[in-house]
């Protein structure tokens, strides 16, 4: 039998995205619409979808406690290299150790596990590995440009009004 595990909302993070910079867009939801989005989720799709993720790196780190605090019960994973959601503008990062979001979750109040990609208890070794693993490197996250040129032509044109 098929069955969706999860729901993911993904927020538009649209600083950088070119329909944004092309205005064919609205600029995203605000934070306070994200986490809505996240609690009536959790509402609406209970019990049919028995896990609700939020994005960290859409979030950043207080995002998703206010998600997790909202309903939901997954962060997805620390990823590695993440450069999709970085290159549409978000500023949270782009790789997260498992101590980092075990300290978000603590930090929330919500209990801390580890998970197959299937939703099951992965084996004791394995959770072992993914805290033994090599330490990450320093990411370094690139600033905004096209926003930043995009805000200051927006400035000229105000002043030439």
């Amino acid at each position: 039998m098929f069955s969706i595990t999860e729901f993911v909302p993904l927020p538009f993070v649209a600083q950088e995205a070119p329909i944004y910079l092309k205005g064919a867009s609205q600029p995203g939801p605000t934070f306070r619409e994200a986490i809505l989005m996240h609690a009536v989720a959790r509402i609406a799709l209970h019990p049919l979808i028995p896990n609700i993720q939020a994005s960290w790196v859409k979030l950043g780190p207080e995002g998703v406690q206010h998600a997790l605090r909202a309903g939901v019960n997954d962060l997805g994973g620390t990823l590695m290299n993440e450069s999709i959601t970085r290159a549409a503008g978000a500023v949270h990062g782009q790789e997260a150790a498992p101590e980092t979001i075990e300290d978000w979750i603590e930090r929330a109040g919500r209990p801390v596990r580890q998970r197959t990609t299937t939703y099951g208890r992965p084996p004791a070794a394995q959770i072992r590995a993914s805290f033994d693993a090599a330490a990450l490197q320093t990411v370094f996250n690139a600033p905004l440009r096209r926003a930043a040129r995009r805000d200051e032509a927006r400035s000229r044109e105000d002043l030439d009004a």
